[in-house]
Formats: C-alpha cells, sequence, structure tokens
C-alpha cells in the first residue's frame, strides 16, 4: 500500500476509534478530542511510526481546523451573548492580555522566550470551537451560564485572531496591516448585513428542495463562501483563520433569518455541518496535532520540560484569574471559577500562533513545544474541573429548591 495512503488509513481508524475509547472510559468524562490527539501521538512517529504527514492528509488537517474555526463563528450567537456577557468577557480580556504581555516580557527578559508578544497573545486565547460541543452535550449552551461561556471563549478566540492579523505578521508595517485589516472588517460587516437583509426566495426554495438531493446547494455554497474567505484572508496577508470565523459568522446571519415555516431546512444544515465537521475534518486535525507533535523536543530539553507545567498555569492565571474580578457580581464562586477554568481551555490558536513564530524565527521549537503540550493538557484537565464545578453549583441549587 502507498505510504501516504496507508497513513491516511490509519489516521482515519484512529479518528473512528476515538468517540469508541471514550465511551470505554466509564469513570471520567474525557473530552474525544483529548484521545484523538492521544492517538496522534502514538501513530505518529514519534512512537509506533504507522502514520506520519502528507499533502493530502495536511490539507485535510488545515480544512478541519478551518471548519473547527467556521463551526465556532456558526454557533456563536451574538444576540444571544450581546450586552452584559460580552462586555464582562471583553474587560476580562483586556485585562489577561496586560498580564500575558507582562509575564512574557519578563519571559524574554530573562532569557526563555524570544518573543513576548507571540507568547503574550497565545496565552490570551480560548478553544470555543472545542468548548461548544462539550457545552452542547453537558445541556449548557443555552443557559446563563453557557451564555458567559460562549462570550467569554469568543473574546478568547476573535481578539487573539485579530492580534496575529495585525501584529504578529511580521512582513508589513502596523499600519499596512492595520488598513488591511480594517478593509476586511468592512467587508465582513458588509457580508453580515446583506445576509441579514437578503432574501431570494428563488434561491431559498432551490436550497430546501435540495438538502437532501445530490445537488445539496446549502452544502456547496457553504464551502464556496468558507474556502473564498480563506483565500481572500491569504491573499490579503491575514491569518487564514480569520476568514474562516467570518465565513460561519457570516453563514449564521443567513441561516438563523430562515423563516420559521423552513426552520426543518435549518435543522438539517445544522445536522450537516456537525456531520461534516465533527464527523471528517475536525478529528483529522486534532489527530494530526498529535502525530505532529514533537515528543522527542520536549523529553529532551529541561527547559521546555520546565516550561509545560508553567504554561499550563499561566493560561489560568491570563484567562481564568480576570473571571474572579470582573464577575464577581455575576456569578456564584464555583461558577467564576468554573468559567476561568474553561476560558483557559486552549489549543487551535496556540498552535497557530507558535507555528507562525517558530516560522518567522521568534520562538525557538522547544518552547514551542512546551507551549502546545501545556495546550493539549489544559484540553485534557481544564474543561474537567470546570463542569465539576459547575455540577457542584448546580448541586447545590437543588438542594436549595427542595427545602
Amino acid at each position: 500500500m502507498d505510504s501516504e495512503l496507508q497513513s491516511f488509513f490509519i489516521v482515519i481508524t484512529a479518528a473512528a476509534l476515538a468517540p469508541i475509547l471514550v465511551d470505554m472510559v466509564t469513570r471520567v468524562k474525557l473530552p474525544v478530542v483529548v484521545i484523538e490527539i492521544a492517538l496522534g501521538i502514538i501513530i505518529g512517529p514519534q512512537v509506533l511510526a504507522w502514520a506520519d504527514t502528507s499533502a493530502v492528509i495536511e490539507a485535510f488537517s488545515l480544512l478541519g481546523l478551518a471548519f473547527l474555526f467556521f463551526l465556532a463563528g456558526f454557533e456563536i450567537d451574538f444576540d444571544q451573548i450581546k450586552g452584559k456577557p460580552i462586555k464582562l468577557a471583553s474587560s476580562s480580556w483586556l485585562l489577561g492580555l496586560i498580564v500575558a504581555l507582562a509575564v512574557s516580557f519578563v519571559l524574554q527578559k530573562i532569557g526563555i522566550i524570544d518573543s513576548y508578544l507571540h507568547v503574550g497573545v497565545a496565552l490570551t486565547t480560548t478553544a470555543i470551537g472545542v468548548l461548544l460541543p462539550m457545552l452542547g452535550d453537558a445541556g449548557e449552551k443555552d443557559t446563563k451560564f453557557g451564555n458567559h461561556v460562549v462570550a467569554y471563549g469568543a473574546a478568547g478566540e476573535f481578539a487573539p485572531i485579530v492580534m496575529m492579523a495585525i501584529l504578529l505578521e511580521g512582513e508589513r508595517s502596523g499600519l499596512s496591516s492595520a488598513l488591511i485589516f480594517n478593509g476586511f472588517a468592512i467587508l465582513v460587516v458588509v457580508g453580515l448585513l446583506v445576509a441579514r437583509r437578503w432574501w431570494p426566495q428563488n434561491l431559498m426554495k432551490l436550497v430546501a428542495h435540495t438538502m437532501h438531493s445530490s445537488a445539496q446547494l446549502a452544502m456547496r455554497l457553504t464551502f464556496f463562501i468558507l474556502i473564498a474567505f480563506v483565500v481572500l484572508t491569504e491573499l490579503l496577508g491575514l491569518e487564514f483563520l480569520l476568514g474562516a470565523f467570518a465565513a460561519g459568522l457570516i453563514i449564521a446571519q443567513f441561516v438563523k433569518r430562515v423563516p420559521e415555516s423552513n426552520e426543518r431546512v435549518v435543522k438539517d444544515i445544522h445536522i450537516k455541518f456537525e456531520g461534516i465537521g465533527y464527523g471528517l475534518l475536525i478529528p483529522i486535525f486534532f489527530v494530526m496535532t498529535g502525530v505532529k507533535f514533537n515528543l522527542q523536543a520536549l523529553l529532551n530539553s529541561p527547559i521546555s520540560l520546565m516550561m509545560l507545567p508553567v504554561f499550563l498555569i499561566l493560561f489560568f492565571v491570563v484567562r481564568g484569574l480576570p473571571v474572579l474580578i470582573f464577575y464577581k457580581d455575576e456569578l456564584k464562586k464555583n461558577e467564576r471559577f468554573s468559567l476561568g477554568f474553561f476560558g483557559a481551555t486552549e489549543l487551535p490558536l496556540v498552535i497557530a500562533i507558535t507555528v507562525l513564530g517558530v516560522e518567522h524565527d521568534l520562538m525557538k521549537t522547544d518552547i514551542a513545544t512546551a507551549m502546545i503540550g501545556a495546550a493539549m493538557l489544559s484540553v485534557f484537565i481544564f474543561p474537567l474541573i470546570g463542569f465539576a464545578l459547575r455540577n457542584k453549583t448546580k448541586s447545590s441549587q437543588k438542594e436549595a429548591n427542595s427545602l
């Protein structure tokens, strides 16, 4: 068998096994992405060497990463989180950014890292695309607490992408990057306005008519818009994840304004998006994250090993502690800590930012590996703690209501 095809088969096998293994672990509710990453490390060149990167697998992996951010943009309902949730989330993110840049500046001064800007921005991220399916499975997405998690995650995903687009692309001046980003932002706003107000009846009828036929117009238009925005951001020299996120926002505005008479069409679109994303593309990205993880660089570097737990702690300090300050009058103590742990769950943007830093010789490979390793651990540890604290709060509320 061709080695490239064999690697692809092994990766798909790992993706298929992951939810089965999660179901077998009954004592602890593990996020499926943790198993996907772990299986990727095992089948990758660092352990069994059954799978490796190739052009085909890399293309699927990048599409999976893009679709993860597309779904994050699609699932975020700004009508639901507007007002206090997004204001609190934005204020918390800004405080976290100040703390992150200050800590990173000190780390650079003592010679541990090379670019305080890359590390600082990476510390302020949140893996909302990873958290959303977990919140949905737990029935928390539409609760008051869930709204705060979504708002907090949206700030921790959108703001760092903007920072990447403007500040971390070292090939242009800051003014040039800002002008290009502002032009792209105007285009997105126009796209959102068109999506909210433009309702071609013939197109909607065709979308509904082809929903269960081989034409699948809704899916074709979705991928056209997604790839168009990804290509546009690449041509502009912006981070392609910004394009994927923007495409999700625009498609969401269009879909969420489908008339109630076509509510079944909206439900079908949601199901198809989740099937394509979580059934194929996104698992490939997470398995390949494990395959490409440089375990030897981590184990062979004492500084890298030392920094892994340091970065994990910093994730919570930067993203978790601001919650305790700004949400004091909004959430109970356990809920604040729970939100802090959810907000400190990081991964996709950490990978993107560290890869960018290594490519521009602004971040050492061992430090980048330590940061990615810490992000992997955050996906494993922090949601478990977050849900445990949240469940404790809900249990206390039930006991109080029963008295």
